[in-house]
């Protein structure tokens, strides 16, 4: 799935060109000092520059540390790392974000190339230097290669990862590199001040100006052409909110009211879930208040929860994701960033997909489902999640789960009939029923899943030893078709999972239990979800 440029959206649209001309106007202020030979800059380039060769001169130690950091942390070795991020950015088919990468790096090297000759100054001399190059000094090409570096790095971690905590962690980690590589060049003594500075403002921009210019039309929401419910002339909207995935509650539902307005419709009406009533009767709630639209806001456990109910009335429903992984959202490529998210559930059509209808152990009682259920290993990593740390570090929590269950689950027995016919007999590490194809990180664990076909897809993985669950893994990343015992999909209408004994199960990432027997059946198009004109 594509990643969505949106959550990288400043809060003014202004100040991405704005900071870029900024530092455009400080490159070329130090550029033209350093140009005229400008007495003060001069002075302060060499006592900046005698200090810092003073500080590292006689120290073996620090000389090899930054020596190690003039290696490890050079030009080529960030742009491997961004060439990197770029074939990442091409498997999840963002391939806006690929070319930004590639242009900035073609960019910030034809630049540095192109100025170094065209200004022509001379590096640091010393008596005793620690290192010693015969290329042009004025701007830094480490610190350029940084800034570029650090700019891409904290994008695309502001795309990527939800989680505060760790996206500023993060944030601040990858600024940290780019300062340190410019540093790097000062106390070496290959470079001044002013043609480390230049380096940072001259990458940093290039990376910004780039950036600005492959999303502006990215960030644009399509403003309504024509009532958002059509017939009803009553415009009411109400709110399904989970409390505990808001930061700010009152700020997000002024968030509501302001998009509300904006949009034309009445003031919302918001109805709180708790942990022992997780959304369903919110969404009775909100439909006995005769809403003609019903935002969801929470995780895929608060959606869930409310669909169930909202399924066959024709009301729409607006999803605001704001859980660890937020599937749904992911498949249908709904907005992540919760204003986008908002403004679309207003703005946003109605596109009709299926549910799933459940039932466990052979009980009449059954629930819903939107995204996948399993059984084994995927449901042992859910029981097994740490909820502070989910807090702190979002899906990565699901990763640690994963390595400690994968050494510890055994393979199960399974029994698999499709559409009520033979059952097929697997001894397998999990098994997944799923409505829609794509797990977090873009991985396709279904890929000809589509949550609108009016069929169920199933895949049972059933490595013959532990260390095969790589090759497992491989095979899916690669979006190979080919199915046998070790990695075996099926489709149908009905789906029936029994095991030998009782199983850890999941329902949208949300642990139900350990069970003996799932039957799952698809409801085509009985639930109308808002997505992007």
């Amino acid at each position: 799935m594509p990643i969505d440029l949106r959550r990288a959206r400043p809060a003014r649209p202004a100040l991405l060109p704005t900071t870029c001309g900024v530092l455009f106007a400080v490159f070329v202020a130090l550029a033209a000092a350093v140009w005229w030979e400008w007495a003060p800059l001069i002075d302060l380039d060499q006592r900046v520059a005698d200090a810092a060769h003073e500080a590292v001169v006689g120290s073996a130690t620090l000389t090899d540390v930054l020596l190690w950091v003039a290696d490890w942390l050079g030009p080529w070795a960030l742009r491997i790392v961004l060439l990197i991020v770029a074939v990442y950015a091409l498997a999840r088919r963002s391939y806006r974000i690929a070319v930004w990468i590639g242009l900035s790096i073609a960019v910030q090297y034809a630049a540095v190339y192109g100025l170094k000759r065209l200004i022509e100054r001379p590096r640091p001399t010393f008596d005793d230097p620690i290192q010693v190059l015969d290329t042009f000094s004025f701007p830094s090409g480490h610190a350029t290669a940084g800034a570029t570096f650090s700019t891409i790095m904290v994008i695309v971690t502001l795309l990527v990862v939800r989680r505060g905590g760790l996206r500023s962690l993060l944030s601040v980690l990858w600024i940290a590199c780019g300062v340190l590589v410019g540093l790097d060049r000062i106390f070496l003594g290959v470079h001044y001040l002013s043609d480390v500075v230049a380096g940072w403002a001259l990458g940093t921009a290039i990376a910004l100006f780039l950036w600005w210019l492959f999303t502006r039309t990215a960030y644009a929401v399509e403003e309504p052409t024509h009532p958002a419910v059509a017939g009803t002339g009553r415009r009411q909207v109400g709110v399904v909110l989970n409390p505990v995935k808001v930061g700010d509650p009152e700020a997000f539902r002024t968030k509501v009211r302001d998009a509300a307005a904006r949009h034309g419709w009445a003031e919302p009406r918001f109805f709180e879930t708790t942990v022992e009533d997780p959304g369903a009767s919110q969404a009775v709630e909100a439909l006995e208040g005769e809403a003609d639209l019903i935002i969801v806001a929470g995780g895929d456990g608060t959606v869930r929860e409310a669909c169930g109910e909202l399924a066959r009335t024709g009301i729409g429903v607006g999803v605001i994701p704001l859980g660890t992984g937020n599937l749904l959202a992911r498949n249908l490529s709904l907005p992540l960033h919760t204003g986008d998210a908002i403004d679309n559930a207003f703005v946003g059509q109605d596109r009709a997909i299926d549910i799933v209808r459940l039932s466990i152990d052979g009980s009449e009682d059954s629930t819903t489902f939107l995204v996948m259920a399993g059984l084994g290993f995927d449901a042992a990593i859910m029981t097994g999640t740490n909820e502070d740390l989910k807090k702190r570090v979002g899906w990565l929590a699901y990763v640690v789960s994963g390595v400690k269950q994968l050494f510890r689950f055994p393979r199960t027995r399974v029994q698999i009939s499709i559409d009520d016919g033979p059952f097929v007999r697997r001894r397998a590490l999990t098994v997944v029923v799923g409505n829609v194809g794509f797990l977090q990180g873009g991985l396709p664990l279904l890929p000809d899943a589509q949550i609108d076909d009016g069929e169920i897809d199933v895949v049972a993985i059933a490595p013959p030893h532990k260390f095969a669950f790589l090759s497992v893994g491989l095979r899916l990343f690669a979006r190979r078709k080919r199915t046998d015992e070790r990695l075996d999909r099926m489709t149908g209408r009905t789906v029936t999972l029994r095991t030998d004994r009782p199983t850890p199960m999941q329902l949208d990432g949300d642990p139900i239990g350990d069970h003996t027997e799932l039957r799952a059946t698809v409801e085509p198009g009985v639930l109308l979800v808002r997505v992007p004109r």
